[in-house]
């Protein structure tokens, strides 16, 4: 029998001696975390951007926080006129949606669609000595380029696209022995297209939303819509042509006051998810650059949007002459900027494309003014001009066109991403009308009393939040991962990415939702009960918000509980008049009733707000991600990746 002193000394030696077989590891280990390193990093890497200040805006508000926490932050800095609203004229792609070639960049011209280098900072971190000198050299296969300076200086320099450039440093300090570190330099740069429809485009969101009148503008009403057939709603800061019914003037006039979009014709905006999720991408990871191509329109189906031509929505502002009103096909766009870019670079492909389509095609806007226009004036001449539909029209539309145009897109979007279709990634829409964890809006005027005619039919809304919920959603999901039934060749390669997981937030956040911390321009002046605006002609002229307040006071860009755009939002943000429609349409008065109504809706009413889009972005975000392949880093190499985003973060 073993003696327990005996025991206890013999426990004792074995720790002893584990401890010391330890030591030499977790020495080596301390060694090694202290030891020096080459970091580098993308500078102004999302390469839409001109001016890397732009780029330091948002990489600074996302630092540990979601896109929608970095867009709420961003808000409320820019006292909710909107962080795009200057960085908009400063973009490699111009307000008529042409890529500049090339673009000046920092000063320094690029090919925006094929780079052939990009701008990198290079540091030397971990265990430097203090007053190190560092003898730097950089090779790319075309000889080495050498310099020295003192270790804690940064070293700016452009690496060449598509090939590795080897980083080596001599570090010498004092007597101490020269020691060297090195590392390799290659910037991924990805290729990402958006298409899709009004979704995706970032529609109810101008760049810089219209600046309001304190006055008001009359507008004509329909027979039988109100009282004397004119009703008058805020004007648009600095017009100071007609603003009464009986003083007409020129659209080019008027036009001069528009809100500013990154394009009008497709009304898209650098809020939408897709820019969003594009611009993430390139603020979490260090290592790579995004070039993106916006594409989506507006008012797009499959086929006349992606496949095909569409109407513009409005031309550029201070335009004037003859309105073009059609717009290119998108998919033949990207064709063509795919193609011309394998002919400088035949290794440049199409790395990711995010995609939002498919209610256009079922008529949903129809469904909307459905819902939302409520006098029998107005719904007769709606309903003879197929402006609204019925679910009837759009469950047939779901269950025998939009399954066929699935096919087409797919046909035509394979060749494009090198026939693997989980590199398009399928955004799904959200249920709009819904608050309080998932319970349909209850309708009526408030939010939508910017129309006399406009009313929000409890049991029309009730109708068409189900059909969303239970068919239109669910089939979408079905075309966009094959199931359901939906028509494949090869489930395989004709599956794309599908995200809907933002659906759950939305459902607290439809366009009835209301909070005690919303802008208080919103809590005073846009009545609930939908009694806004001062249905006297005579004193609305000059004060046409009943709550006493000016207009200029509204705020596009503040947190709200809805992220959805209601009408009254859509006319104080962007109040659009829509110049793509067919000539029997176009009215001859700016104060016209058609104009009237469509001011009112145009501009994104039942869209996403930017923080809609930028929860969207979220979602999006993880899936663009995982299908690129960023987070799967090599054994041995550091990430180029901040403080992980925080998916959720103050919703």
């Amino acid at each position: 029998m073993i003696p327990a002193s005996f025991r206890t000394l013999s426990a004792c030696v074995l720790l002893l001696a584990g401890l010391l077989a330890a030591w030499p590891l977790q020495r080596a280990a301390a060694q090694d975390a202290g030891a020096m390193q080459i970091n580098w990093e993308v500078r102004n890497r999302f390469r839409l951007f001109r001016e890397e200040r732009d780029f330091l805006l948002h990489v600074e508000n996302a630092r540990n926080r979601s896109i929608l926490a970095a867009e709420q932050s961003l808000e409320v800095q820019s006292e909710g006129r909107g962080w795009a609203r200057n960085m908009v004229n400063r973009l490699c792609i111009d307000l008529q949606g042409r890529v500049n070639q090339p673009c000046t960049r920092d000063n320094v011209k690029e090919n925006y669609i094929t780079p052939i280098d990009h701008p990198v900072t290079v540091r030397l971190t971990g265990a430097v000595p203090v007053g190190a000198t560092c003898a730097w050299s950089f090779d790319d296969g075309d000889g080495p380029q050498s310099s020295t300076f003192d270790c804690a200086e940064p070293i700016n320099l452009r690496v060449r696209y598509g090939k590795p450039t080897v980083a080596s440093v001599d570090v010498s300090s004092g007597s101490d022995p020269t020691q060297r570190v090195q590392t390799e330099i290659q910037v991924r740069d990805l290729f990402i297209a958006g298409l899709g429809d009004s979704i995706a485009s970032g529609e109810g969101n101008p760049d810089r939303p219209l600046a309001l009148s304190d006055e008001g503008f009359c507008f004509r009403s329909y027979l039988g819509t109100a009282a004397g057939g004119q009703y008058y709603r805020p004007s648009r800061a600095g017009y100071k042509g007609g603003r009464a019914c009986e003083a007409p003037d020129t659209l080019a006039n008027w036009q001069h006051y528009s809100a500013l979009w990154l394009n009008s014709p497709c009304h898209r905006s650098l809020y939408s998810y897709q820019t969003r999720t594009a611009l993430a991408l390139a603020v979490r990871y260090t290592h790579i650059a995004v070039t993106y191509l916006p594409l989506a329109c507006t008012g797009a189906s499959i086929s006349d949007g992606l496949l095909g031509s569409q109407r513009a929505r409005e031309c550029p502002p201070g335009k004037t002459g003859v309105c073009s009103t059609s717009v290119n096909a998108q998919v033949a766009e990207l064709r063509e900027a795919l193609t011309a870019a394998k002919k400088r670079q035949p290794d440049r492909n199409l790395d990711l494309v995010l995609l939002s389509i498919g209610a256009n095609d079922v008529y949903f806007s129809g469904l909307v003014a459905d819902v939302i226009v409520d006098t029998a004036t107005e719904r007769a001449l709606f309903r003879r001009s197929g402006v609204m539909a019925s679910i009837d029209d759009s469950r047939d539309a779901l269950a025998r066109e939009l399954p066929q145009n699935f096919v087409k897109l797919r046909e035509a979007l394979k060749p494009l991403v090198g026939g693997d279709l989980s590199h398009v990634v399928y955004v799904s829409y959200a249920n709009p009308a819904l608050a309080d964890g998932g319970v349909p809006c209850r309708g009526g005027r408030g939010g939508f009393d910017i129309h006399p005619s406009f009313n929000a039919d409890p049991q029309r809304l009730a109708r068409v939040s189900t059909f969303v919920d239970t068919e239109f959603l669910p089939q979408l999901k079905g075309l966009a991962t094959c199931t359901r039934g939906a028509l494949c060749r090869d489930p395989e390669s004709d599956r794309m990415t599908f995200v809907d997981t933002h659906q759950v937030a939305f459902a607290d956040h439809g366009f009835c939702a209301h909070s005690g911390s919303d802008p208080e321009f919103d809590r005073t002046c846009f009545a609930e009960n939908g009694q806004s605006f001062n249905p006297d002609i005579v004193s609305a002229a000059s004060q046409p918000m009943l709550c006493g307040r000016g207009a200029s006071e509204y705020r596009a860009y503040l947190p709200r509980a809805r992220w959805i755009r209601d009408a009254n939002d859509s006319y104080f943000a962007a109040m659009t008049y829509p110049q793509g429609l067919p000539a029997a349409s176009q009215p001859t008065d700016i104060h016209d009733a058609t104009w009237g109504v469509l001011s009112a809706v145009y501009g994104g009413a039942v869209h996403p707000s930017a923080e809609g889009h930028a929860a969207m972005a979220d979602a999006t975000l993880t899936a663009a991600s995982a299908v690129l392949g960023l987070d799967a880093v090599p054994p041995g190499v550091t990430p180029g990746l901040l403080a992980p985003l925080l998916p959720g973060a103050q919703q």
